[in-house]
């Protein structure tokens, strides 16, 4: 028999419930923002990205969160920060509070994956869980939070099957309202990449954004290099401080666009935990789209636990800032993603207003095309693109832009790749005649094994345990979908 987990966490069961609730477009933080547009000069707004593995490690290789064996094994490399990393986990609840109390306007977007959310459930640390949902759920602290969407279990999008990309992100929704409630998820219009990874390829690029537009998605958060100007080049340098309209063609001509808000280059958990952007802010004044006179915003994302900088140096970075924006009526503002697009296109602005950019490396592929778009074009393409352009790839990009997550990685790669077909070839008929078949327990079993064997960190590590992790992983997920 297959191993059982002791909880499975609730990642499918209820897809059409979760899709009536976040498919609306009505505003959210508009009507209770307490900023003028017309009165702010520039604004920023920064992001932190929280996760812990899944790993089978735990008794009798049971699954545990990272974050539960680092505090089992604190004798292991930097396992000793495990009651630290835990604190960042739970410290917005208490930060936002004090400073609201104190008069502030302060904002934070937060992105959790889902492996992190289940892992706070299994350890059974209702603190950090009860912390989260004081600032997620109460009305008095949750217009100054944002939550950000992402992949249940950190899976990078370019090398993430593509049927399995709206499963991962509608595994978070599930788990996300079973924690927090169907409101807050509700409010979930913003989307963070895990590793800020964006497809290039044309055919993935454009079923990523379709995945995130059928659940609800209004913007995702994408990295300035791994964009470019329809026309090539990187983009203007004043682009990055507005929304953008991300715009992907697959390869039989069809388009697909979502609002991006760019993340500049830089040292990312410094600049965050030392509230950098506010300070860039203040060097930014306003710009026009069109002929509307619009506020920029300097949007940036970091590890919220990770490094000591972040563990030791945001609480003294963040909360001065909140009171000196309180006092000093210069004009810059922090907001939230979606709260800055609200505000932007209260001002008359519209979505085709925004400045249009495309997947870094696309140019290359429709300038060698032309008119002659097809499957076969674009696959001709490519191949005479790799094989000549040693500066051209169809890896995607991100935020360790110096690194590979394809190279080196066929060990994982072939059985992830692998488990998902035996996944969809064993469920997709049945879920097509009856969708009540994600309900069943050997489902979400086996989609739990695909997903896990798709988490980033058993390639960012390298070669070793992690990866070893990874096969164990799949040897379980095989025998739910054989």
């Amino acid at each position: 028999m297959p191993t059982q987990t002791t909880f499975m966490p609730p990642i499918c069961g209820s897809e059409a419930r979760i899709l009536s609730i976040v498919n609306h477009q009505d505003p959210i933080f508009l009507p209770h923002s307490n900023i003028n547009p017309h009165q702010i000069k520039s604004a920023f707004a920064c992001a932190l990205h929280m996760h812990q593995p899944t790993i089978p490690a735990g008794h009798d290789g049971s699954l545990i969160c990272n974050l539960q064996y680092m505090f089992e094994h604190q004798g292991e490399g930097d396992n000793h920060n495990a009651g630290t990393f835990a604190w960042c986990y739970s410290r917005m609840g208490d930060f936002i509070p004090e400073l609201v109390g104190n008069g502030c306007s302060p904002r934070i977007m937060l992105d959790y994956s889902g492996n992190l959310l289940w892992g706070f459930q299994q350890m059974n640390r209702n603190d950090i869980i009860d912390n989260l949902k004081k600032i997620t759920c109460d009305p008095h602290y949750n217009r100054y939070v944002e939550w950000l969407g992402t992949m249940w279990s950190h899976a990078v999008a370019p090398s993430t099957p593509i049927p399995d990309l709206k499963l991962q992100i509608l595994a978070w929704q599930h788990h996300f309202a079973s924690i927090f409630g169907d409101d807050a998820l509700r409010r979930v219009k913003g989307f963070s990449p895990p590793e800020m990874h964006l497809p290039n390829h044309p055919d993935t690029a454009y079923e990523y954004i379709k995945a995130l537009k059928d659940c609800g998605y209004r913007w995702l958060l994408v990295q300035e290099h791994s964009v470019e100007r329809p026309e090539g080049g990187g983009l203007y340098h004043d682009d990055k401080y507005l929304p953008n309209r991300l715009v992907a063609k697959n390869s039989r001509g069809e388009s697909i666009s979502i609002v991006a808000l760019i993340k500049t280059q830089g040292s990312d958990t410094k600049l965050v935990a030392q509230m950098q952007p506010f300070y860039e802010a203040k060097g930014r004044g306003r710009q026009n789209i069109g002929d509307i006179s619009v506020p920029s915003c300097v949007s940036q994302i970091a590890d919220g636990e990770n490094g000591g900088v972040m563990m030791n140096e945001f609480p003294g970075g963040y909360h001065p800032v909140w009171y000196q924006i309180k006092d000093s009526g210069e004009g810059v503002v922090g907001l939230n993603g979606t709260e800055y697009i609200e505000l932007v296109e209260s001002l008359g602005v519209k979505e085709e207003d925004f400045p249009v950019c495309q997947p870094v490396g696309q140019h290359k592929i429709w300038n060698a095309i032309g008119d002659d778009i097809s499957p076969e074009s674009v696959q001709n393409a490519i191949a005479h693109l790799q094989e000549n352009d040693h500066q051209f790839h169809m890896d995607g990009a991100s935020w360790t832009n110096d690194l590979s997550w394809v190279k080196g990685y066929e060990n994982v790669l072939e059985p992830m790749n692998k488990l998902s077909a035996m996944f969809h070839q064993k469920f997709d008929r049945a879920v097509a005649e009856d969708p009540s078949v994600t309900q069943r327990h050997d489902y979400q079993e086996a989609l739990l094994y695909t997903m896990l064997v798709e988490t980033s960190c058993f390639r960012y590590w390298g070669q070793g345990t992690w990866t070893d992790y990874a096969r164990e992983l799949y040897r379980r997920g095989e025998e739910f979908c054989k």
